[in-house]
């Protein structure tokens, strides 16, 4: 699904870019961009991966984060900063505080997933737990900042953050010249609208798209009310996206510089995860993934050369696993089946023969013999298997069936 913008005006130049570009050399990484050829077939014309997944912390944030701390006054730093994340801009900000000697306090809820905390303190910060969700961590560090001094850091309403994000945008035009499309994913609305600052100044005909989380996405309501409007309950997979209300900031400067919003699904998050992983041997987080996942979706509507930005790498291997199988699922690679069986010895073995024929790999089998649906000689067996598409699933189908299993789910 897609939307129009309507025309706002907003307060970063191309100069603000440039000049955060200047305070990063030797700071930030100028990363790699990769060309996918899975993706160029697909689409029609080039497809390029802007790699900051490979940036220092893991994540495009470090270069905002860089650019407003670096940016105080001396007094200022003297008193300290403070953020709240759930991850990507906690080690942004940590990092930079490090580079730039300034104390630095984090505040992340209770269940952000421990390597984000361990890399967030090994980064120098001090590490807070507070909320089991991120606008009650919000609270309790703007609550801090007010009571002690030390000046917030906002994750992406700032013109500092969003210049410093827009020396992205300055290192795809100097490494694909030649580009038509920027697909970037979009939370709060930072990274696409410094893009957008630094590409359209110097490209007016280079087109901005940017992507959201169909559960978390609010641009499009809130482009079309003309003001942010927030999402009460953002819900998805994609955490470095998954902001309930679009920055004051970056809002004016999407609407009148951004082209098109798009939108995309949790099952094409994962299916666009695991391909950056098979097809490009790339680690990269849900939310990194999202400009991959509009490519799939609608491969016809992107003008090549394309750029898709690749925001970050810092997933949970907990929610890295669930992600690949939900992927896997997706493509009708990985099935799950109940099927029921006469209780003797051997039947099991005997359904196992059956898979084992048509090459479907079985992940788990779940054997169940006292279910009190089930009958006295009767067992139930859950299958997870492995398999190379839907057309496999099928064959795996018609395989049970024919040997007289019946299939119950």
């Amino acid at each position: 699904m897609s939307y129009s913008t309507a025309a706002l005006v907003g307060p970063v130049t191309l100069d603000d870019v440039r000049g955060a570009q200047k305070m990063l050399s030797g700071v930030a990484r100028v990363t790699a961009m990769e060309g996918s050829r899975h993706l160029s077939q697909l689409v029609g014309s080039p497809v390029h991966l802007k790699c900051e997944n490979l940036q220092r912390t893991g994540s495009f944030k470090l270069r905002g984060a860089y650019v407003r701390i670096a940016g105080l006054l001396p007094e200022q730093r003297a008193a300290g900063v403070v953020a709240a994340s759930a991850g990507n801009h906690a080690q942004g900000v940590a990092l930079a505080s490090s580079l730039l000697g300034v104390r630095s306090t984090v505040f992340m809820p209770k269940g952000a997933p421990l390597p984000k905390i361990s890399a967030t303190r090994d980064y120098g910060a001090e590490v807070r737990l507070h909320g089991q969700v991120v606008d009650e961590t919000l609270a309790a560090a703007q609550e801090y900042a007010e009571r002690t001094g030390a000046v917030f850091i906002h994750p992406f309403d700032h013109p500092d953050v969003i210049a410093g994000q827009g020396t992205v945008g300055l290192e795809v035009l100097e490494q694909c010249p030649e580009v038509r499309t920027v697909v970037v994913g979009i939370g709060g609305g930072g990274l696409v609208a410094g893009i957008a600052v630094a590409v359209k100044a110097v490209r007016p005909d280079v087109r901005i798209v940017g992507v959201q989380a169909e559960g978390a996405a609010a641009y499009p309501p809130s482009l079309a009310a003309g003001r942010p409007v927030a999402v009460e309950y953002p819900v998805t997979m994609a955490d470095g996206i998954k902001v309930g209300r679009p920055g004051d900031v970056p809002f004016g400067i999407v609407g009148e510089l951004v082209d098109e919003v798009r939108t995309v699904s949790e099952d094409e998050l994962s299916t666009a995860l695991l391909l950056c992983l098979e097809r490009a041997k790339l680690v990269v987080e849900p939310a990194g993934a999202s400009p991959v996942a509009a490519l799939l979706s609608d491969p016809g509507a992107f003008e090549g050369p394309v750029v898709a930005v690749l925001s970050g790498g810092n997933v949970d291997p907990v929610l890295m696993q669930g992600v690949l199988r939900h992927g896997m699922a997706a493509q009708g690679r990985y099935l799950a089946v109940r099927l029921r069986l006469t209780d003797r010895p051997g039947a099991l073995a005997t359904l196992l023969g059956v898979l084992s024929v048509v090459d479907a790999n079985v992940l788990d089998v779940s054997h169940v013999r006292t279910d009190p649906r089930l009958g006295l000689t009767e067992a139930e067996v859950e299958l997870h298997l492995e398999t190379k598409g839907p057309e496999h699933c099928a064959e795996v189908g018609r395989a049970l069936r024919e040997a007289g299993y019946p299939v119950i789910g």
